[in-house]
């Protein structure tokens, strides 16, 4: 159905009638050949999406109003509609607004909440990047049950943007934001973070377009990143998405969230995710989590090579011990899943604002860093065919294997 909405929207632009918009003749000079967006403005602007303005620039930096955006999303959809029974007065400020129709049936099929918005639309205000991203994939889910799976699939997720470190994403924004990066609908800013609450822009409006005219022909399992964040959304990692490990009859669900206690009684630490990211080859690292860890300046001529992956463990910590120190941790670990090093590239590290273990002055701080929850943080260990067979048993017997395909 979304693919009979989108050949609606070749014939359709978002600019409200009245309008003092109008084509470009020869390009933007506000758009220069160096712009980042060029070419899909150019292409969206060619496809009837977006039109110039009346002095003949584009304004790539302008922002798209909610009202842009719903009718947009309304026009996409001139299919069968799904109706929600809530579009009639769901706004009571968009009485007389050029975009009350479209607003209603955008509501009507369901890519946007009436109750997201309990103090009125607001038709104006800017729309954000979240609404962005959960009106669009919304509309992916409505058009699509497959997609509607994954929204669910996500919700507990490692989403790889530095919101979800600090201050952390909430579980009812997560999936909305995971679909959007899995399918490269969006993608986030070079500093690592999403911008959820950032007002979008007429140029990355343009590029994301053209994404969901893209996506809409594919299906959710195509997307290599959004398999992965499935898979770790499900089972707490991507290991068989992304190697050719697996966890066969058993499943890190089984011991997750449990207490394991060092054999030596110094502490214990509970897994919580694990994250595999495919490092044979460091000019295409595939993985849609690699940015959060590692880039090319981590390859080791030793140890990466053919068959040689990097698993990256989220683990919290409980020292018992006073003054624990890293041997207590790695003298402690009996079960290889959880048994790892610091991880080396510091630079992404601090982009992304996660912890991992100290390189000196160890005591110092497990001190600092301890609480009454532990200290959760991020260990690194390398995986190929010899060192499958790892198991990792919790206190209460619970236990899971990973081992070859």
């Amino acid at each position: 159905m979304l693919m009979v909405w989108l050949m609606c929207l070749l014939m359709i632009n978002l600019i409200p009638v009245g309008s003092e918009l109008k084509a470009a003749a020869g390009g933007f000079p506000d758009v220069t050949q160096g712009h980042w967006a060029k070419a899909a403005i150019d292409v969206a602007v060619a496809k009837g999406y977006f039109k110039g303005y009346a002095d003949g620039n584009f304004k790539p930096n302008g922002t798209v109003t909610r009202a842009e955006f719903a009718a947009l999303l309304a026009r996409l959809s001139q299919g069968k509609a799904v109706e929600t029974g809530t579009a009639e007065n769901s706004f009571s400020d968009l009485s007389g607004h050029w975009s009350e129709a479209e607003v209603k049936r955008a509501v009507s099929l369901g890519f946007i909440q009436p109750s997201d918005y309990p103090n009125g639309f607001q038709p104006n205000a800017p729309i954000t990047r979240f609404e962005m991203a959960k009106w669009m994939t919304s509309g992916l889910g409505v058009a699509d049950s497959d997609y509607k799976q994954a929204l669910e699939d996500t919700k507990t997720t490692v989403i790889p943007v530095k919101e979800y470190f600090k201050p952390g994403i909430p579980k009812s924004k997560s999936s909305y934001i995971a679909v959007a990066l899995g399918t490269k609908l969006m993608s986030g800013y070079p500093d690592g973070s999403f911008g959820l609450d950032k007002y979008a822009t007429r140029a990355e409006a343009s590029m994301m377009l053209l994404n969901l005219e893209r996506v809409s022909g594919q299906k959710p399992d195509q997307f290599l990143g959004l398999k992965e964040l499935r898979q770790v959304g499900i089972e707490r990692t991507n290991l068989e998405t992304i190697s050719p490990f697996t966890t066969g009859n058993t499943s890190l669900n089984d011991v997750a969230e449990k207490t394991l206690t060092f054999r030596n009684q110094a502490g214990s630490l509970k897994l919580h995710h694990y994250i595999v990211v495919d490092t044979e080859d460091f000019k295409n690292i595939d993985s849609i989590y690699a940015p959060l860890f590692v880039d090319e300046t981590d390859y080791n001529s030793r140890l990466d090579e053919l068959g040689v992956y990097r698993a990256f463990i989220q683990i919290t910590i409980y020292p018992k011990t006073k003054e624990f120190d890293l041997d207590h941790y790695m003298n402690g670990i009996r079960d290889g899943i959880v048994a790892g090093s610091r991880i080396i590239n510091q630079s992404v590290m601090e982009k992304y604002g996660y912890l991992t273990l100290p390189h000196n002055e160890a005591k110092e701080f497990f001190n600092e860093h301890n609480n009454e929850n532990g200290i959760t943080l991020w260990v690194e260990r390398f995986l190929d065919s010899e060192t499958m067979g790892s198991q990792i048993t919790t206190d209460d017997g619970s236990f899971a294997v990973m081992s070859n395909k």
